[in-house]
């Protein structure tokens, strides 16, 4: 705590502190922005590069998953990015899947 003096260990003005408020939302998304964003995923589609991992996905094989996270990574530069993008076109996968098990 501040003395109000010019010398001394606790030196400088007295002021009274403010509570600090944690306003951190990174990462979160508001209802309008998901929204929109699936709108916009339904009527355009998928990009060329998330239709050959589509492709990769529907191929298969021994290594599947650590060509697309390969391929991915490549594409999008990070690791992070990369498992997230292979999950995202996996849930898309499921999604066609099921809705042709439906028809």
């Amino acid at each position: 705590m501040a003395t109000g003096l010019a010398k001394g260990k606790d030196k400088g003005h007295k002021v009274t502190k403010i509570a600090k408020v944690n306003r951190s939302r990174k990462g979160s998304q508001h209802k309008r922005v998901h929204a929109v964003r699936e709108l916009v995923r339904e009527v355009v589609g998928l990009s060329p590069y998330e239709r050959r991992i589509l492709d990769m996905i529907h191929t298969g094989g021994a290594s599947a998953d650590k060509r697309i996270y390969k391929f991915a990574k490549r594409r999008l530069g990070s690791h992070k990015r990369a498992i997230q993008k292979r999950e995202d076109i996996k849930a898309v996968n499921a999604a066609q899947r099921a809705k042709a098990a439906a028809n």
